[in-house]
């Protein structure tokens, strides 16, 4: 991961927009949880055992948690800049 550093009020490093990061961020979530659904799956057909499909079972859940808190602090934050008075 490339990090951005700010040179007179100019983002440098990063030329991808906040909005194509969090939709590639929400987008590996979806694929870790289509990716845990097919490994459970293949688990009820006998093609995989249970240590892989409970390790891709726990990463998509962590995934989740981990984008709803992001999201939960997102959410706070604005409603913190809404309160503030001018």
């Amino acid at each position: 991961m490339k990090l951005a550093t700010v040179e007179s009020g100019q983002v440098t490093g990063s030329k991808q927009s906040f909005g194509s990061y969090l939709e590639d961020a929400l987008n590996q979530v979806a694929g870790q949880e289509q990716q845990a659904k097919d490994m459970s799956n293949k688990f009820v057909l006998g093609e995989v055992n249970i240590d892989e499909a409970m390790i891709s079972s726990q990463q998509a859940l962590l995934s989740l948690q981990l984008t709803t808190q992001v999201r939960n602090k997102v959410i706070e934050a604005y409603q913190e800049i809404m309160r503030t008075q001018i």
